[in-house]
């Protein structure tokens, strides 16, 4: 990867591979035990150590979260770029720091 996918992209992919509606609830499962999953592996300090072998590390888990998260949104057709940017606002306000969300970064 060049370090340049973005969110827009990664919600267009899930949806062209992964887009069924009547499966929301599915999809909820799935995203809980994938975070069950990466519990575990974090409690267990499975980082892995080859970028071509991830089965069952935190690494394989992250994606997993954040395929599912994202397939959910893409049922509510929830633009998850725009959130991301309106939630930084709203978090700002609640927690001041130094450090500003930039966009098209």
């Amino acid at each position: 990867m060049d370090g340049k996918t973005t969110v827009k992209y990664l919600q267009s992919y899930i949806r062209q591979k992964d887009f069924q509606p009547e499966l929301l609830k599915d999809y909820f499962l799935k995203l809980s035990e994938e975070v069950g999953e990466l519990s575990r592996a974090m409690r267990k300090g499975l980082k892995a150590s080859d970028v071509n072998d991830i089965k069952g590390t935190i690494d394989e888990e992250i994606w997993d979260v954040i395929y599912y998260a994202l397939a959910i949104a893409n049922i509510y057709d929830i633009d998850v770029e725009s959130v991301i940017k309106v939630k930084s606002e709203m978090n700002e306000l609640k927690y001041p720091s130094n450090v500003k969300f930039e966009e098209n970064r």
